[in-house]
């Protein structure tokens, strides 16, 4: 029984983790694109310019938010999708929180810089969870993803993969490797 209470905490926590990586974009940005489509064309004209490619932009991004997001979720392509969200969020940094732009960047007192450029880190940290969730966060991991990129991390596995098949878990390195 206590195995199995262990188990099933394992699971929830492995599933949370996931939930607080892909929250922001299923389901609140994703709804917000589409709730406020408009807004977000015009937002994205502000790097573009063309209404007709920002629509696609906004298509796009819509369509990573929800389609990673739910690999992500599931396990399914997982380490995949969270490069593809990494980099969505670093793109999205540069894009539109170039804080660098900003007349009024100040350490001390009110600044929309400043403002703009906690949002900008924010977006790099949400890109690296995203990679140490593909990864692992070791060196063997990123060599594994480069290796099979299209394989899954098994998140909700109960059993060690075998560490030498292209599915292999990231952060099991084989026998003899250290970590």
């Amino acid at each position: 029984m206590h195995h199995r209470v262990g188990y099933l905490f394992s699971l929830v926590v492995s599933f949370l983790i996931r939930v607080t990586l892909v929250a922001l974009f299923l389901p609140f940005s994703a709804m917000d694109k589409l709730l406020n489509a408009d807004a977000a064309v015009e937002q994205a004209q502000s790097s573009v310019h063309s209404r007709g490619l920002s629509w696609a932009l906004v298509g796009a991004g819509l369509f990573v938010e929800v389609v990673m997001s739910l690999a992500v979720l599931a396990g399914f392509f997982d380490r995949l999708a969270a490069v593809v969200l990494a980099g969505y969020c670093a793109v999205t940094a540069l894009l539109w929180k170039p804080f660098w732009k900003t007349d009024d960047f100040r350490l001390k007192g009110p600044s929309k810089g400043r403002e703009v450029f906690w949002d900008f880190l924010k977006n790099f940290a949400l890109a690296g969870g995203f990679l140490v969730l593909a990864t692992g966060g070791t060196a063997y991991g990123v060599t594994h993803l480069m290796l099979h990129p299209l394989s899954s991390s098994h998140p909700y596995s109960s059993v060690r993969p075998d560490l030498h098949a292209p599915n292999a878990y990231a952060t099991n390195p084989p026998a003899g490797v250290s970590r």
